[in-house]
Order: structure tokens, then sequence, then C-alpha cells
């Protein structure tokens, strides 16, 4: 089974929906046989790589919302990260540019730490307050995780990998990708959101049963057992 995740590293559901979809896959009887894949989404593409303003005054002002309403919002989400052990720290989240730190996690995908990277970024963003737009961070960050430094630096000092994060993005728009996170199992079935464990754990039970439909026993023997010698 192969699920695929386009997400963004400053997508609040993205971080609480990845930390529900994984609680559940540990319960897939069958996880030892699933293969994730993240893929890259930018909710702001816009947005500067710095910026002098907190996130209230960011939102507010992208939403042209009040800096109340902005509080109020922001509130019931902190609250849902807190249901699945995650701290949103608001005061201190820099809302910038995302576009080089997926740049960095799809060479880090080179090494299988794409995944251990996407959970250091979103906890970098949405709890120590870092700008990952900033390369000294990214650097500091991929060192955290394991990858090589002056790589890092190189990677993201040539522009490398810029290609497969915008294709990423585009292949979102041909299948119909309207919000992350997004999860597309097997190329056949879509879940969006930052959905329940119970009901990701559902999903996967049903979309295996559907693909590895269980051969009555009368037509095991039949189909399998051909001979002289056979049992019937």
């Amino acid at each position: 089974m192969k699920i695929e995740i386009w997400s963004d590293f400053s997508c609040p559901f993205c971080y609480i929906g990845k930390k529900r979809f994984e609680r559940a896959l540990s319960d897939f009887i069958h996880k030892d046989q699933v293969e994730v894949v993240f893929k890259a989404y930018q909710l702001n593409p816009s947005a500067e790589k710095n910026t002098d303003k907190n996130a209230y005054e960011t939102f507010a002002k992208s939403h042209q919302i009040s800096i109340e309403e902005t509080k109020k919002r922001f509130e019931n989400t902190v609250q849902n990260a807190k249901s699945v052990g995650l701290d949103f720290r608001y005061d201190l989240i820099q809302m910038t540019n995302t576009f080089d730190a997926h740049r960095l996690a799809k060479w880090a995908n080179l090494f299988e730490l794409e995944p251990k990277f996407t959970d250091r970024l979103m906890k970098a963003y949405f709890t120590d307050g870092y700008n990952l737009a900033n390369i000294e961070t990214l650097v500091k960050l991929a060192d955290e995780v394991g990858l090589d430094k002056d790589t890092a630096r190189k990677v993201l000092e040539e522009n490398q990998f810029s290609n497969d994060v915008r294709n990423e993005i585009s292949e979102a728009k041909k299948i119909g990708v309207q919000g992350v996170p997004f999860f597309v199992v097997n190329r056949k079935y879509g879940i969006s959101g930052a959905q329940q464990e119970a009901y990701f754990l559902a999903a996967l039970n049903q979309i295996w049963d559907e693909d590895h439909p269980t051969i009555p026993e009368e037509d095991a023997k039949t189909t399998y057992c051909t001979g002289e010698d056979c049992d019937l």
C-alpha cells in the first residue's frame, strides 16, 4: 500500500493530521506493508522570506480580519494541537516562505530522512518559532536529523531540487488537491483533511480489504488444486 501525503510545513492541520495518521497507522495490522511518501505543497507561495510582523498581524492582514478574531482562531487550533500532544506557539511563529525548506526535504529523501526531517521542520515552525526561509536555520535543522551540513548549504545556495518541488505542487493541482493535508492511497483513494485517528484506521482497513479480496475456500481449491492427486 502506497500513501502519498501532500502537506506544507506551515500548515497547522498538516502537522495535526500527520500525528493522527501516524497513530492510526501504528494500529494498522498491515503497517509493515505501507510506504509513506511526502509531497510538497505551499499554502502561501507568495509569503516573504523575512518578516518583522508577528503571526497575528500577518494572518489578520492576509485574511482581512481583526487581531481579536485571529487570536480566537489560533486558540482553537492550539487546542486541537494539544489533543495530539503538540505545542503550537503562535506568539513565536514566523509566517515566512517554505519553498526552500521543501527543497531541502526533497534532498533529505535521497537518504530516507524526509519523514524525520518533515517532523523536525514542523516542530521548528510551530513550536520553536524558527524562520524556515533562513538558510542558516535550515542547515542547522538538517544537521540535527543527521544530514551533512555542508551539502545542505550547497543544496540551498544552488537552488537544487526546485523543479522537484514545483512538480509535486503541480501534480497536486492536476489530481484536484484544493487543500492540505491530502492523502492519496494507491493512486485510487483520496482522504482530505486532518481526520480523526478512527477515521484514518477505518479507511486503511477498508482500502486494504478492497484491494486484497479474500478468496473463498471453494474457489481456492478449484483455482489452485489440479491433477489426479488433488484432495477435493
